[in-house]
């Protein structure tokens, strides 16, 4: 019997998308060379593994077995290989993936510190939405992600760094006319103040609207911005009121000096931030050297925006 990993793989991709063309165009083969595969992976087990249809493919009993098989089969190479790439410690090539509201404000000092500690080491970073990122996990295409947790899913691993927390933030205008509540201020006590938030698809969309007891249906919610920086400066602008992360803070409140920031009153919400990897990807020396560099990062962030918050408070205070 000679079945190829290759042919494993084609098999996986078919019973995933259920049509030879799109199974071929995701393993990036012709359609025709897709089908010899899946023959020739038939002949070698003896048996049918799909019903094939006009518009669509169907797992025979035989082979739904055998896809929980090959599935295995290609997480322990995946491992493997994995084993082989990390054995020394941090080396060789990371492939780091980070959610925009994340990325632009640990990245720099993450990078300068990974580079000192090996100038060889080649470092790919991904930047993409949470959905995006898992995906590229799954698939292999990511080492380990940066991401705010819990993700709730079951095949990945969740490591987490630190805390990062919200601060209600606008113009001091904005601000006033929350009257007697700002100095006690809860976030699902916001009434029917303008809540500027990222465009839908960002974790801490979910989050604020979790927090504050919104839905995305309500009147009062505007999520229309990108980026935390065109977001920033809508507020700054008067537009509405949004909850800023900590980790943003230093980064983009200086280019929008008519921005003020609130603390909550009691637990202050935030988000827990922390690596994600596949289950099958072994931890160690490597893993435990990223979260260090990645969790130095992330506080010396949040340590700047909390001396920040302190002074703009202050400033309102005597203003």
């Amino acid at each position: 019997m000679n079945i190829t990993l290759r042919q494993l793989e084609y098999f996986i991709a078919l019973a995933e998308l259920r049509n030879f063309g799109r199974a071929a165009e995701s393993v990036h083969i012709s359609q025709p060379a897709l089908s010899v595969q899946i023959r020739e992976l038939e002949a070698q087990l003896g048996q049918q593994l799909v019903e094939r249809k006009a518009r669509d493919v169907a797992l025979t009993p035989f082979g739904r077995k055998i896809l929980d098989h090959a599935e295995r089969v290609l997480g322990e190479m995946q491992s493997l290989k994995e084993q082989a790439r990390w054995h020394d410690g941090l080396a060789g090539k990371l492939r780091l993936g980070m959610i925009p509201t994340i990325a632009p404000y640990v990245l720099p000092a993450a990078l300068a510190a990974l580079r000192s500690r090996d100038i060889r080491l080649d470092v790919q970073v991904q930047e993409g939405k949470t959905d995006r990122l898992i995906e590229a996990l799954r698939a292999g295409e990511l080492d380990v992600a940066l991401l705010a947790l819990p993700t709730l899913e079951m095949d990945m691993a969740e490591v987490p760094l630190f805390e990062d927390r919200f601060v209600l933030a606008g113009t001091e205008k904005r601000l006033q006319a929350l009257g007697p509540m700002r100095e006690n201020l809860r976030p699902d006590a916001l009434g029917h103040s303008q809540l500027m938030l990222l465009e839908d698809g960002h974790c801490l969309t979910d989050q604020a609207l979790e927090i504050c007891g919104r839905n995305r249906g309500h009147a009062q919610i505007n999520m229309g911005a990108s980026s935390l920086a065109t977001l920033t400066r809508l507020v700054a602008a008067g537009f509405g009121l949004t909850l800023m992360p900590e980790l943003a803070i230093s980064a983009e409140t200086p280019a929008s000096p008519t921005l003020r920031m609130v603390r909550f009153a009691g637990t202050e919400p935030g988000r827990q931030v922390g690596l994600v990897h596949r289950k099958s990807t072994r931890g160690g020396a490597w893993l435990e050297a990223l979260a260090e560099i990645l969790t130095t990062a992330g506080l010396d962030q949040i340590e700047k925006a909390r001396g920040l918050v302190g002074q703009a408070a202050a400033s309102s205070r005597t203003g």
